[in-house]
């Protein structure tokens, strides 16, 4: 768990420079200025590359821990008692809808020959709706009664991150599967919004 965290934390919270960064991605033929994929083991090969852009990977390596931490923060309110049922129910969704898409991502990257150390994610600032390790500390510690509303407090600043990301990348992605995924987010995640909004007003 600690391993994760670290991990959570040295990429955390993708960044809406990095989002607003995508746009010009496209127009530059998929390459990131001052990266150099030439003589790099990680760049995919030709024929992958017709498949997809640049676009494509980062939304990929930036959705990854996103969702990672979605499904760490859905674990954590599950574990606790005396939570709404309602706010159980969807933690659950959450978790069994992200995890999947996870490792769908991972085998995106396998196959496109990307690696995530192709990105420096060290001086870039927090944002996309990631949570601190502040956040993460209050949500794991809060009680049951006093967890439901923060988890949905924080699920939604997560989801409206989530779609940001989504929607740059079906403005300046390429690859189908990836372009389908992130309508899949969009669409899923704004009704979940709305579901977690009304929740809050009742409890």
């Amino acid at each position: 768990m600690m391993n994760k965290k670290m991990r959570l934390a040295a990429v955390a919270a993708v960044p809406l420079a990095a989002v607003l960064f995508l746009a010009g991605c496209a127009d530059n033929g998929g390459s990131m200025p001052g990266m150099d994929h030439g003589g790099s083991s990680s760049a995919p090969s030709e024929s992958a590359e017709a498949d997809f852009n640049m676009a494509d990977s980062m939304f990929a390596m930036m959705m990854i821990p996103h969702h990672e931490q979605a499904v760490e923060m859905s674990d954590m309110i599950l574990a606790k008692s005396d939570v709404d049922q309602r706010v159980l129910d969807l933690a659950q969704q959450i978790k069994d809808a992200q995890q999947p898409e996870i490792e769908t991502m991972q085998g995106w990257l396998a196959e496109w020959g990307v690696s995530s150390d192709d990105m420096d994610m060290g001086e870039m600032e927090h944002g996309g709706g990631m949570m601190s390790d502040e956040d993460m500390a209050a949500l794991e510690s809060a009680s049951g009664a006093e967890a439901a509303p923060l988890f949905l407090e924080q699920m939604i600043a997560h989801h409206q991150g989530a779609i940001e990301m989504a929607e740059t990348e079906l403005a300046n992605g390429k690859n189908a599967d990836a372009l389908a995924l992130a309508q899949a987010v969009v669409d899923t995640q704004s009704a979940e919004i709305e579901t977690m909004q009304d929740l809050l007003g009742q409890l």
